[in-house]
Parts: C-alpha cells; structure tokens; sequence
C-alpha cells in the first residue's frame, strides 16, 4: 500500500499518513504567537520545572554541542546556550517555520546569540553528518512526529559516541484517581482556556488527543532502544503526567 493510502492518527482522527505533516504545521502556525503564555497557564507553570530537570539531568558542559530539536519557542536552547558558553554550540531546530521565527526573536531579544543557529528541518530527515552533538533533545515534540522510529533513529545516528538523546513528553498518568481528573482537565477545561487565551480551541483539543494517542512509558523506552541506542531509561514527572526519557549510544 502506498503511503498516500495508508493512515495514521491525528489525535483521534485518522488521516493520510501523508497529510499529518501539513495539519500539525497548520496547528503550530496558529498557536506560536500564544505558545508561551498557554504553557504557562495549562501547566500553572510546571513546565518551566520539568524542563529544567531536564537540562540538570543531561550533564551539558561548557564547549558541547547541542540539538534541540522541536525546540518551538526556545526555553531549553535557552538554558543550553547558557550552559556550552562560548565555546559551544546550540542548534534550535523545528519543522515550523513560525515557531522557529518566535524562538529566534525571543532568544535575540534575552540576549542569546552568537552559538545558537535555527534550522527548519523534519525530524525524520535530519540534515546533519553522523556523529555531531553531544546531547540532543525533543521536548514536547515527539508525539507530533508522523514515523517517531524514524526520528528517533535519525536522533540517534546524529549523536557522537558517548552522547545522549533526552525525550520530554507526555506520558501515561500512573495513579487512577488523579488520571480520571486530568482527563477531565483535558478534555473539558484546557481547549476552553485555548478559546479564551488563545482564540484556538481545536488546536488544544488536538493537543489533549495526542497526548492520549501517545506511546507509554515502557514503550518508548523500548522503541528508543530498538532505534539504535544502547542503553534507555525514564523518569516520571507529575505522577507521569510527564516523562523524561533517556538514551545513550556508546
């Protein structure tokens, strides 16, 4: 069967696996003016934790080179750029160009320049030679991949020896009665706040579908080693309203 026939989930819809790429541009060209602020509220702010034990956790060092891929609007290029100095290299790279616009303006106006280069590029055709960074990430990215075995191997086949991929996604919530309240959260307050904030509640809606459609825990765990990498782990956040993934190739 030819992709153009074949399907795949776009949150709860199934669509033609060729037409994922354009509604997930169409979704992020619509939210990236407000992508900030409506992270801020969805989360009240937690975020701003989750991604910052993300950081700690990747052992980043003055002179390394980093791919933040998805990176949107720049919070954890952000904190990288601080972190390699000088000395290294932060690559803030994302399929969509208006995410990548407000992510450059935002850096260039805090003051962050001189070692991060943008790049709009597909995650599952990586533009870089074999063995360039240190430490990649995706933050909230991945799920919005159409073939994530893909990417994740493309993250895997840029990283050096010895590097490590770090994934911050949404995952599978591991205490019943609190996953009966997020889901409530989900599905019946936050693509509201989406039309009050943002004027945009099906992009939210969208948003709260994919989280769901997602993989678990233990299943990205085991899609990242079946993608090349040697050693993976994760951590939960929030009661697993988040997970940090890690994986090493040596």
């Amino acid at each position: 069967m030819s992709d153009a026939k074949k399907t795949i989930d776009f949150g709860f819809t199934e669509v033609p696996i060729d037409e994922k790429v354009k509604r997930v541009k169409g979704v992020f060209d619509s939210v990236a003016g407000n992508y900030d602020i409506m992270n801020d509220v969805m989360s009240m702010g937690i975020h701003r934790v989750w991604k910052r034990q993300t950081i700690d956790l990747s052992g980043v060092r003055p002179g390394d080179k980093v791919l933040d891929l998805a990176g949107g609007t720049g919070d954890l290029s952000k904190a990288f750029a601080k972190r390699v100095g000088k000395t290294g290299q932060v690559v803030l790279a994302d399929i969509n160009e208006s995410m990548v616009r407000v992510g450059r303006d935002r850096l260039i106006n805090e003051g962050i320049a001189g070692n991060v280069n943008y790049t709009i590029t597909n995650g599952e055709f990586l533009a870089f030679p074999d063995n360039t960074f240190d430490i990649a990430t995706i933050a909230f990215g991945l799920r919005n991949i159409t073939n994530k075995d893909k990417a994740l191997a493309e993250l895997c086949r840029v990283l050096k020896p010895g590097g490590q991929l770090l994934v911050l996604e949404f995952s599978k919530v591991t205490n019943p009665a609190f996953a009966k309240l997020y889901d409530f959260y989900s599905f019946n307050i936050l693509p509201k706040m989406g039309k009050i904030i943002a004027d945009d509640e099906e992009s939210y809606q969208y948003l709260a579908e994919s989280i769901r459609m997602h993989p678990d825990q233990e299943t990205l765990k085991q899609m990242m080693l079946d993608a090349g990498f040697d050693k993976a782990e994760y951590l939960n956040f929030t009661q697993g309203v988040v997970a940090l993934h890690r994986g090493w190739k040596y």
